[in-house]
């Protein structure tokens, strides 16, 4: 079972997310900001990272850059708005695997994860 790390300030995506996964059989860890994102990374260990980028304390983009200096091959997928794009091209360049629009459809963001933990 593969366990994947939810990151997002909001309460409601961090609690659908874990529902959506946790029904497909995904071991579920959850943090609500960039700054606990990089704490819980060191401590559980996931095998993925869905991550959020805009959010306090830390976004995710400074969040996805300290985790790939702690691990360069970190496995992380950015969720992002519509109005985002430039921010999630971005992420790619530092080393996100995919990046996903919010809302995602849960057919898509299945399919991410299972070609990311493949990979």
């Amino acid at each position: 079972m593969a366990k994947i790390l939810i990151v997002d300030d909001s309460l409601f995506m961090r609690n659908h997310l874990s529902k959506l996964l946790g029904k497909n059989d995904y071991e579920i860890v959850m943090a609500e900001n960039g700054e606990q994102a990089v704490q819980m990374y060191r401590q559980a260990k996931p095998d993925v990272v869905l991550m959020d980028i805009t959010m306090p304390m830390k976004d995710g983009l400074q969040a996805l850059t300290e985790i790939r200096e702690l691990d360069a091959q970190a496995k992380v997928i950015m969720l992002t708005a519509l109005d985002q794009e430039l921010a999630a091209t971005r992420a790619i360049h530092i080393g996100a695997r995919d990046f996903l629009v919010k809302p995602v459809p849960p057919n898509r963001l299945l399919k991410s994860l299972k070609r990311v933990l493949e990979k």
